[in-house]
């Protein structure tokens, strides 16, 4: 994807890559002040490490639509480039094709983990969504093990918990990052299958040879135009 994307397509790039930033930035003070509390004065940030865990899963999951976007997954396109043109496209179709129904998978089955926690009915049927399983059992009750209830989130004890306090940090907060995630995953590998339909790629995964190469083709039609 080349080039600075805007509409909505932009500040979607804008935030994810702000809150991956963020969250590489904040693991790194958390570790770091822990340390320092640990064998500086004899201490321990009791949440710490739950927190960085948690922050970590976040980049991790994040980070798999942000390499989409940047065709930075590992490939292999030793067959492709043996291929023509006609045919490397059919099996970049196929590929993107697979990629998409994966993702929708992941979609579903981490909405219907995170949405007990959010007071939400998951969805029924076992591969494809079939409605929602109304007689779900709620999980808005259940809180992390250290990290402390932040005051940002008490809106949540009268949305999901009843009017009951949170002692710790509701579960639902960080697991929101699971259907979030895949739904940025399949974003993603929409605007590839777009793009492969429109020839401006030839492949989900461009090394960064092919990558130079379709920048020179843009430019001389760019010329000619």
């Amino acid at each position: 994807m080349s080039g600075t994307q805007s509409g909505f397509a932009g500040v979607v790039d804008q935030i994810e890559e702000t809150i991956i930033a963020v969250l590489l930035g904040l693991m790194t003070v958390v570790t770091f002040a822990n340390v320092i509390a640990r064998f500086v004065f004899n201490s321990n940030i009791l949440w710490a490490l739950e927190l960085t865990v948690f922050m970590f899963a976040w980049l991790v999951l994040l980070g798999a639509s942000y390499a989409v976007k940047k065709h930075a997954h590992l490939g292999v396109d030793a067959i492709l480039n043996m291929l023509a043109p006609g045919p490397r496209k059919v099996l970049a179709i196929i590929s993107v094709a697979c990629c998409l129904a994966f993702s929708l998978l992941m979609l579903k089955g981490a909405y219907d983990y995170w949405a007990v926690f959010a007071d939400l009915p998951p969805t029924s049927g076992r591969w494809f969504p079939t409605g929602f399983d109304m007689k779900a059992r709620s999980q808005s009750f259940y809180e992390v093990q250290d990290v402390p209830m932040v005051g940002l989130f008490r809106w949540l004890e009268d949305a999901i918990n009843y009017g009951e306090a949170y002692e710790k940090l509701p579960k639902v907060v960080p697991y929101v990052v699971l259907p979030v995630s895949m739904l940025l995953l399949v974003y993603r590998f929409v605007q590839v299958a777009i793009q492969i339909s429109r020839n401006q790629i030839d492949r989900i995964v461009a090394s960064h040879e092919v990558e130079d190469e379709l920048e020179e083709v843009r430019a001389q039609q760019g010329a000619h135009d």
